[in-house]
């Protein structure tokens, strides 16, 4: 994973609780993501460890982080995090890499589960989950319920309606499954990757088509970064040139409704 932004000195741990005012907003303008979705998966890791140290946060859950967490126990305390890795299936949970705590908890679930900690977060993160979530609302009030006062959650999805995903959103699970097989071969059952059914509940890269819904959940300060473009046709000539030129264009152009990942963050209030 990339960590050129926790390379320049980021460290959690050093900032003060409620260091570095300012808004989601002004923290993406400092930060100046590209537009492609390869900035997107080389600086998730980065961005988290930035938005830490900015707002003095350490206690971070990742949620469904699974057999596959972001962080491994190594870099948790070498960057000051205090770790916990969410995922609400006991199995995943037990593929974790030791020495990581855990919480087997559904984030769109009632919160009755004996491993939530309400107010116990500063930051709670996910990648690649929320698409899999179907009451991704309700997911983000238990988030809201979760973190502690001034926390961040940010979540990493893809979207619709890029044709992409908007194509596995109509196919039957059984079609979707048998073309990712065949183009992922790590993807398959058995493999290290994975295929969950998406439901793409909430799963946009626009902020006035989110913020009302995060409002609802309690949230006033939002930032949806987009993210243009994917790596599903690679291996595909001609379509791959044509899909590049397609998403060059609507990222020029500000098109949200065909962004293909959206990074959409939020920050409970104080």
């Amino acid at each position: 994973m990339s960590m050129a932004l926790a390379d320049r000195g980021l460290h959690p741990a050093r900032a003060a609780a409620g260091a570095g005012g300012g808004s989601l907003e002004s923290f993406f303008t400092g930060l100046a993501p590209d537009w492609h979705s390869r900035w997107a998966w080389d600086h998730y890791e980065a961005t988290i460890l930035a938005l830490a140290h900015q707002f003095g946060l350490t206690r971070l859950c990742e949620i469904g982080g699974g057999r596959d967490p972001l962080f491994s126990p190594q870099e948790a305390q070498r960057y000051g995090l205090d770790l916990v890795v969410n995922d609400i299936d006991a199995g995943e949970l037990a593929l974790a890499p030791k020495g990581l705590r855990t919480a087997r908890f559904d984030i769109a679930g009632d919160l009755s589960e004996p491993d939530i900690a309400r107010g116990g977060y500063d930051m709670m993160v996910s990648r690649m989950v929320f698409e899999h979530v179907d009451d991704v609302e309700r997911a983000w009030r238990n988030i809201h319920a979760l973190l502690a006062p001034g926390g961040i959650g940010l979540a990493f999805v893809p979207t619709l309606w890029a044709p992409v995903f908007a194509l596995n959103h109509v196919l039957p699970e059984k079609a979707s499954r048998a073309i990712v097989h065949a183009l992922f071969p790590a993807r398959r059952d058995g493999g290290g990757d994975p295929k969950f059914p998406a439901f793409y509940d909430w799963c946009r890269g626009s902020r006035s088509r989110l913020a009302p819904m995060l409002n609802r959940a309690g949230f006033s300060d939002i930032h949806v970064q987009p993210f243009w473009g994917h790596g599903y046709f690679e291996r595909m000539p001609g379509l791959r040139q044509v899909d590049d030129l397609f998403n060059r264009l609507a990222a020029r152009t500000g098109w949200e409704f065909v962004t293909t990942y959206a990074y959409v963050v939020v920050r409970k209030e104080r």
